[in-house]
């Protein structure tokens, strides 16, 4: 049985190394923190309040989200096509009217699953923005009204 619910900090660990092995597996990712650091920052979302984890046995994958504003989609590698990422982002588009998101221009995959998705490329940046120097692209959905 598959069971989405909010994160506890005893999930931080877990959380943190799905963020780390999407890293570590992603060749043109630059890896700008440690693992260490992965699990810190995965302590910090979860004590905010932020994060969704989807379980069956373990953890397989997170959502991570600030109201309308999504910080982290991730799934472990052994769980990938398996409709977790789609469970969660469904979970988080039935809390709020519209939601944002960055990606990196280098995932497509990531973006075709949110196009796919209903959301939309509003804005592209050159990854002067960001931590890693990567070219960005944000993402915007908005509920259809009825």
């Amino acid at each position: 049985m598959t069971l989405l619910r909010p994160a506890t900090p005893l999930d931080a660990g877990r959380v943190g190394a799905i963020l780390s092995g999407w890293i570590d597996e992603t060749p043109w990712m630059p890896r700008i923190h440690t693992r260490a650091e992965d699990i810190a920052h995965a302590g910090m979302m979860v004590g905010r309040g932020w994060v969704t984890v989807c379980e069956t046995e373990t953890i397989e994958g997170f959502l991570a989200h600030d109201g309308d504003v999504i910080h982290a989609l991730y799934v472990d590698s052994s769980a990938r096509g398996q409709g977790v990422g789609c469970r969660l982002l469904t979970d988080a588009m039935r809390r709020v009217d519209h939601l944002t998101l960055w990606t990196f221009q280098a995932n497509t995959r990531a973006q075709a699953f949110y196009e796919r998705h209903g959301f939309a490329p509003v804005e592209r940046t050159n990854g002067a923005g960001n931590d890693e120097g990567l070219p960005d692209i944000r993402y915007h959905w908005q509920r259809t009204p009825l």
